[in-house]
């Protein structure tokens, strides 16, 4: 099946970002009740809560704030800053041992992740093929499903087998490379270096022999 170059990397993206998160999603509770000082059931309850709060709590007001700006490129840098932001989380995750160390990262990764949702989708709606619609979204779908569902059976053995530090390290890696996949888009993208002003020496020396 044949798509464009914009809706691949999207895609390719999702799906390398995904699967980093794969890997740990599932055992995040143990995390908590394992690593955390007084880890039990109502700090992973709360930690989910927040993330889940903050994120929807943001995602229509980015999405309204990015729809009200007329140059694609800042659905871009949304993206991209969002999704940087993200794969720091997991090294966050790392050097925590209290409670509210983690209700931080989870407000900050809730934040993020409005950001780079709300630019991700408005890029892959604007550049998805004309009635191929259905097909694209479920690839996408279909990717990170599966790379989410091969990634829980690998985290949970690699946990039993390495312990969470390593999880994290590798998680953190997925998703800068889910994020380094999207700057390959930095020229497809109209308008991203286009700040307004075009600086060239050749255009320099012209005008100094017209004089």
């Amino acid at each position: 099946m044949k798509i464009n170059r914009i809706v691949k990397y999207l895609v390719l993206s999702d799906l390398v970002f995904w699967t980093g998160w794969g890997l740990f999603n599932p055992v995040f509770a143990i995390f908590i009740v394992e690593r955390i000082q007084g880890g039990n059931a109502f700090v992973v309850g709360l930690a989910v809560a927040i993330y889940w709060i903050v994120k929807s709590c943001l995602r229509v007001p980015v999405g309204m704030f990015l729809d009200s700006l007329p140059s694609e490129k800042d659905d871009y840098l949304f993206a991209v800053v969002g999704l940087f932001i993200v794969s720091l989380i997991p090294f966050g995750y790392y050097f925590s041992y209290l409670p509210w160390h983690i209700y931080l990262l989870q407000g900050i990764h809730g934040v993020a992740m409005a950001m780079t949702l709300s630019g991700w989708q408005a890029i892959f709606t604007k550049h998805i093929d004309k009635r191929k619609e259905a097909t694209e979204w479920g690839l996408d779908a279909t990717a990170v499903g599966l790379g989410i569902g091969f990634a829980g059976i690998v985290g949970g053995w690699a946990v039993t087998k390495f312990g969470f530090d390593m999880i994290l390290i590798v998680v953190g890696i997925f998703g800068l490379a889910g994020t380094s996949l999207l700057l390959f888009l930095r020229n497809d993208i109209k308008g991203v270096f286009d700040h307004g002003f075009h600086f060239s020496f050749k255009e320099i020396f012209q005008k100094e022999e017209k004089k």
